[in-house]
């Protein structure tokens, strides 16, 4: 962890007061709260948490943010506020102002450091940018730099990735359980072919070989994931390559019906970084991974980004690099009851390395240390 220096005595200089209660008043920032995404879960999930002791507050211009994200990601955001997003909109000098109110300010990074005045700043990772502006007046306010993966920390820019520590993105595994298995194959991600991308288009063209070739006969695929109204061309390009094939795409799903995907599937594809040589375009992590996993529905996915974190090759799932690996991976795990059934097991207890109780006690313990060194 990178621990800064506290620069009070230019808050003094304009006239400006700490607050001195027992709750921390806390704030957290993301560029993409529209979009709703996995690190938009990260940010909702932890200020969630923190709400439940701490006076916390989402800086978004977006008043309905907290009750979409609620409904999006099953969270219970009852306490969370949402404030102006003066960091998108107010003069310097206000910034200064406003983010020194703050005991602490947790930070989603686009690539750039925000200007905060905040007793303490988290600064969080979620992609590997390979160039970060970070001058040495944000570095001495900046307390914490978190990755969510070893991925991003090794990829990112070498002179911030040696600072920071990885605290992996929370799943609440509790909330998938294994039902009966049916014969279908899932991949969850949203619907994009911009920025990490999810290759949907190579699942269905793998899925319509293995159909072909009688591999997959009797088999469903089902794409699930967010769609937004940017993407709605993507969408269409890729379900009218499902035309005539078992094949189901749906955007926008409710939680309720993913996690029935998830205990009915018996097997998950991912295929994000596939054909991609940068970095920024692979999977950073893979929490739907992870999901379907707590959910005994063995993984199959890409050898790229965060993905070799969470799987055991050949233990609790497969990591593969063609397509032709990827579907004889699939056929192995179609053809073997008994593989079938230990991977299911190895696969459930490799998620509880993720779970949401393990990226709290990882944050309360951040916090912890802010708050005794405030009382030192």
């Amino acid at each position: 962890m990178y621990v800064g220096w506290d620069v009070d005595f230019s808050l003094e200089l304009f006239g400006f007061t700490k607050r001195n209660n027992t709750n921390m008043k806390i704030g957290f920032y993301s560029p993409y709260f529209d979009s709703l995404g996995g690190g938009e879960r990260y940010v909702f999930t932890l200020a969630g948490h923190w709400s439940k002791h701490h006076d916390v507050s989402i800086f978004c211009n977006d008043l309905g943010i907290v009750e979409k994200a609620q409904d999006r990601f099953h969270l219970d955001l009852s306490r969370v506020k949402t404030v102006s997003n003066f960091f998108s909109d107010a003069s310097r000098l206000s910034k200064i102002f406003l983010s020194s109110q703050y005991d602490c300010i947790f930070f989603l990074s686009d690539g750039s450091v925000p200007s905060s005045w905040a007793t303490h700043n988290i600064l969080h990772f979620q992609v590997p940018f390979p160039r970060i502006s970070f001058p040495f007046w944000k570095r001495i306010k900046t307390d914490a730099i978190i990755c969510n993966s070893m991925f991003t920390k090794n990829t990112i820019d070498p002179s911030i990735g040696k600072l920071a520590d990885v605290i992996y993105p929370p799943v609440d595994i509790h909330q998938f359980q294994k039902g009966k298995k049916e014969k279908v194959i899932l991949s969850v991600g949203r619907f994009s072919s911009h920025f990490q991308a999810k290759k949907q288009e190579i699942l269905i063209n793998m899925f319509t070989r293995g159909v072909k070739n009688g591999l997959l006969r009797g088999w469903k695929l089902i794409l699930a994931g967010g769609l937004l109204s940017s993407d709605d061309k993507y969408f269409k390009s890729i379900t009218s390559k499902t035309n005539g094939l078992p094949i189901q795409c749906i955007a926008n799903i409710s939680f309720t019906h993913l996690q029935e995907l998830y205990a009915n599937s018996s097997i998950y594809w991912h295929a994000a970084g596939y054909g991609e040589t940068n970095p920024q375009y692979m999977e950073h992590f893979g929490m739907t991974t992870v999901e379907a996993m707590a959910a005994e529905c063995i993984p199959i996915v890409y050898n790229a980004g965060g993905q070799p974190e969470i799987i055991e090759h050949e233990k609790s799932g497969y990591i593969w690099n063609t397509q032709d690996e990827c579907l004889l991976y699939t056929q192995k795990v179609i053809h073997s009851e008994k593989m079938r059934e230990d991977m299911q097991a190895q696969a459930k207890q490799r998620a509880e390395l993720f779970s949401i109780e393990l990226f709290y006690r990882r944050f309360d313990a951040l916090l912890f240390a802010f708050e005794k060194k405030n009382n030192v």
